[in-house]
C-alpha cells in the first residue's frame, strides 16, 4: 500500500544504499545502514571533488571509496565489474554517502560533539576478527588488516570517530515510529481517490521506417549510442580438465586387489541365514503358557495375541546377530535352531515372556571368490578411481601452493590445456549467439571471473563424477562496443526505429497541445497526419493500483500525478510509440470515517518515518555546513574509474 502511495506523492523516503567500507567499520557500526555514516572520512590534501564545511573530499579518497565499495559488493556478486557497478549507480551513491558522512561529522564538531580516543580504541579492540586466540586484541592482525586495505591507522580512527558522531546524531531519530492520526489521515484519504480520463496511442509503426539512413547518419547514431551496444567485460579463461577417464587405467583393479577385498569382506560372502518371525511378549508365565496352548491348538499367533489384548510383532528377514541384540543370545540360539513353523517359548525375556513363531527361513549360500569377482571388481575399481582423482587433485593443489604456474601444472601432469573464447560472466560469447554455453564449464567460468590478473591457478569442480578443472585467467577484454562494421545492420534498424519514434513523439506532442487547449482527445487524434487507434476511457483508484501484484500500468500511474483537465505524454515500452493521457475527472473522499484504513496507514508510515526523518536531518546538516561540488573533477573521476579518456 505505502510503496505505491510513496511513488505518487514523491516522498523523499529513499534510503542511501549501504556499502560496507571495511570489516572494522561494518562491525563497529551495524546500525549505520541508513546513511552509511562510517564512510565519512574526508581528505584534506590533493584535488577536491567537494568542499563540505571546512573539509575537502579529495579525488583520491572518492576513487578509493568507490573501489572498496565495488569490491565489497563483488563478494556477493562475483561477476560484478567496475563498469557495471558505476552504471548501476554505485559511483553516485558512494559520493553522496561520503559527502553526507562528512557533513554530519562537520555538524557534530560545530555543536561541540567529540569522540574520545578511548572510545575509538574500545571499538577497534571489540572487533572479533581482530582478536587473537586468547580472545584479546591482536596488534599483528590489526596491522595486517591495514596492510591488506592499504589504509592507515589514522584513517581507521577518523572513520570510526566520524561514524560515531553521525550515529549519535541520527540514531535517536531513526527509531521514531509514532504516527498520529492527523498525519496519517490525508495520506489515507489519497488511497480513496478515484480518477477517470481518456487515453490515446501514437504507435511507431504508424509512422513507418522511412528511407534508409546515410552512412554518416548511421555513424553519428552509433557514436551517440555506443553504450547501448557496449559488450560487458569479457574474459579469456585457460583451463585443463581432469576426468575419471584420464585416471581410469591407474584405477584398474589387480587380482591382488580383488583377493584382498574378498578377504576383508569375508563376512559379507560367507553363508548366511535370515528368518521372518512373529513374536509376542507377555508379562506373566501363566498367561504365556495359555497363549502357547492356543497357538499349538491351531489359533493363529496374531489372533491369540488379540485375545490377551496384545499384538504380535513381525520381524522380517532378521539375522541371528541382529535378533540377539534385540532380545538375548539365549533366545536367538533357540529361535534360530527351530524349524520353520515351530513355536518357541515361552522364554524368559527382558520385558516378560517371549513366544516366537518361525514363519520363514531364508538361507544364502556362501559365495566363492569367483562368484563375488564381478561385484568386487566393480566396487574396487570405483574406490581406486575416486582415490586416484583425489590423489591427483591433492598433488595439483600442493603444486599451486608451491607457486606452480598453469603451464607447469599442465605439463607435469600431462594434461591438455584449453581456452575459452572471450566470454561474459554467464559463459556466453556475445559475438556468436548461436552457440549455447557448455553447462559443464559453468564453474570454470565462475572461477575465471573471480580471479584477477596474476592470481594463482584455481581448482573448480566439473560435473558430478569427481571431475575437476585447473583454471587460470588468461586476459580481460574490457567493456567496449563492437566495431560498427560488425553490427551495421542492427544500428541501421535502431536508427530507423529511433527516427520513427521521434516522429511519433512530434505527432503526440501536437495532440497533447491541442487537448490542453480544449480540443477533445478523440478529435485531436483524428486530426493526426497518420491513422491512429481510437481513444478509449481509463479509470481507477489509488487503492486499486496499489493492490495490483504485477505493478500498476504506467499510464494509470501518470494519471494520478496530473492536474485535472490536462493532457500529458508518456513513452510506451520497447519504443513502440507514445501514450497521450487526458485526465477528465477527480473524485476525492475523506478517510476520517474509515478507522481501519487509518490504522493501516499509520502502521505503514511508522515503518519509514524514522528513516525519512534521518534523511531530512542529513539534508539539513548538509545545508547547515555547506556543500560545494566540483562537477568537472567528479566527472573526471568517474571516467578514470571506467578507464575512459
Amino acid at each position: 500500500m505505502l510503496s505505491f502511495f510513496r511513488r505518487f506523492i514523491n516522498s523523499r523516503l529513499g534510503i542511501i544504499v549501504t556499502f560496507a567500507f571495511l570489516a572494522v567499520i561494518a562491525l563497529a557500526f551495524a546500525a549505520s545502514d541508513i546513511t552509511g555514516l562510517s564512510n565519512g572520512s574526508p581528505a584534506t590534501t590533493g584535488s577536491s571533488v567537494a568542499r563540505v564545511g571546512k573539509a575537502d573530499v579529495s579525488v583520491e579518497e572518492l576513487k578509493r571509496r568507490v573501489q572498496d565499495d565495488m569490491q565489497n559488493f563483488r563478494q556477493r556478486q562475483p561477476t560484478l565489474d567496475m563498469a557495471q557497478f558505476i552504471n548501476g549507480g554505485g559511483f553516485e551513491a558512494t559520493l553522496e554517502r561520503l559527502i553526507s558522512g562528512t557533513a554530519l561529522a562537520q555538524f557534530g564538531s560545530k555543536v561541540n560533539m567529540v569522540v574520545s580516543k578511548r572510545a575509538v580504541d574500545g571499538q577497534i579492540a571489540s572487533v572479533p576478527d581482530l582478536q587473537g586466540l586468547d580472545g584479546k586484541f591482536s596488534q599483528s592482525k590489526y596491522e595486517l588488516l591495514l596492510s591488506q586495505r592499504r589504509i592507515t591507522d589514522a584513517q581507521i580512527r577518523d572513520d570510526i570517530a566520524r561514524g560515531t558522531l553521525g550515529q549519535q546524531l541520527t540514531s535517536p531519530t531513526e527509531g521514531a515510529g509514532q504516527v498520529p492520526f492527523n498525519l496519517a489521515a490525508p495520506y489515507a484519504a489519497l488511497l480513496l481517490e478515484k480518477r477517470a480520463g481518456v487515453i490515446g496511442f501514437v504507435p511507431t509503426n504508424a509512422v513507418g521506417v522511412g528511407e534508409r539512413p546515410t552512412e554518416a547518419e548511421v555513424a553519428t547514431y552509433y557514436k551517440r549510442n555506443a553504450a547501448r551496444y557496449t559488450i560487458p567485460q569479457r574474459r579469456v579463461i585457460r583451463y585443463a580438465l581432469v576426468t575419471p577417464d584420464q585416471v581410469k587405467a591407474a584405477a584398474t583393479p589387480t587380482e591382488a586387489d580383488i583377493s584382498s577385498a574378498y578377504k576383508e569382506q569375508a563376512a559379507r560372502f560367507a553363508a548366511s541365514e535370515t528368518r521372518s518371525l512373529s513374536q509376542i511378549v507377555i508379562g506373566d508365565r501363566a498367561g504365556a503358557d495359555a497363549l502357547v496352548a492356543k497357538i499349538k491348538g491351531g489359533t493363529a499367533i496374531d489372533a491369540a495375541a488379540r485375545t490377551a489384548g496384545l499384538e504380535a510383532a513381525t520381524l522380517t528377514s532378521v539375522d541371528k546377530k541382529a535378533y540377539a541384540t534385540q532380545t538375548s543370545a539365549e533366545i536367538a540360539n533357540m529361535v534360530f535352531a527351530a524349524e520353520r513353523g515351530s513355536i518357541v517359548g515361552p522364554i524368559k525375556a527382558p520385558l516378560g515372556w517371549a513366544i516366537v513363531r518361525v514363519e520363514t527361513v531364508q538361507k544364502v549360500p556362501a559365495k566363492s571368490l569367483d562368484q563375488a569377482r564381478a561385484d568386487l571388481t566393480r566396487e574396487v575399481a570405483a574406490q581406486k578411481l575416486a582415490a586416484a582423482l583425489t590423489g591427483l587433485r591433492d598433488k595439483i593443489d600442493d603444486a599451486i601452493a608451491d607457486n606452480a604456474t598453469f603451464a607447469e601444472i599442465v605439463s607435469d601432469n600431462k594434461l591438455q590445456a584449453l581456452s575459452t573464447v572471450p566470454v561474459v560472466a554467464d559463459g556466453r560469447d556475445p559475438e556468436n549467439s548461436t552457440v549455447t554455453p557448455d553447462p559443464r564449464l559453468a564453474q570454470v567460468v565462475a572461477a575465471g571471473f573471480i580471479a584477477e590478473p596474476g592470481d594463482d591457478p584455481q581448482l573448480a569442480p566439473v560435473g558430478q563424477d569427481g571431475s575437476f578443472a585447473i583454471v587460470s585467467l588468461d586476459r580481460i577484454v574490457p567493456s567496449a562496443p563492437p566495431p560498427l562494421a560488425k553490427i551495421s545492420n542492427l544500428v541501421v534498424r535502431d536508427f530507423a526505429i529511433a527516427r520513427a519514434l521521434k516522429q511519433a513523439r512530434a505527432i503526440a506532442v501536437d495532440i497533447v497541445a491541442k487537448a490542453n487547449k480544449g480540443v477533445p482527445l478523440a478529435q485531436a487524434l483524428s486530426q493526426s497526419p497518420v491513422k491512429l487507434p481510437a481513444a478509449r476511457p481509463i479509470a481507477s483508484s489509488r487503492a486499486q493500483l496499489s493492490s495490483d501484484p504485477k505493478g500498476a500500468p504506467a499510464p494509470l500511474v501518470l494519471m494520478f500525478s496530473m492536474a485535472n483537465k490536462t493532457a500529458k505524454l508518456l513513452e510506451a515500452p520497447n519504443k513502440t510509440g507514445y501514450y497521450v493521457i487526458y485526465l477528465d475527472e477527480i473524485e476525492r473522499a475523506g478517510a476520517v470515517n474509515n478507522p481501519q484504513l487509518l490504522q493501516a496507514m499509520r502502521g505503514d508510515l511508522s515503518k519509514v518515518v524514522g528513516r525519512e526523518l534521518v534523511s531530512q536531518f542529513v539534508e539539513a546538516a548538509r545545508n547547515e555546513v555547506g556543500v560545494k561540488k566540483n562537477d568537472a573533477l567528479i566527472a573526471q573521476a568517474r571516467k578514470d574509474l571506467l578507464g575512459e579518456r
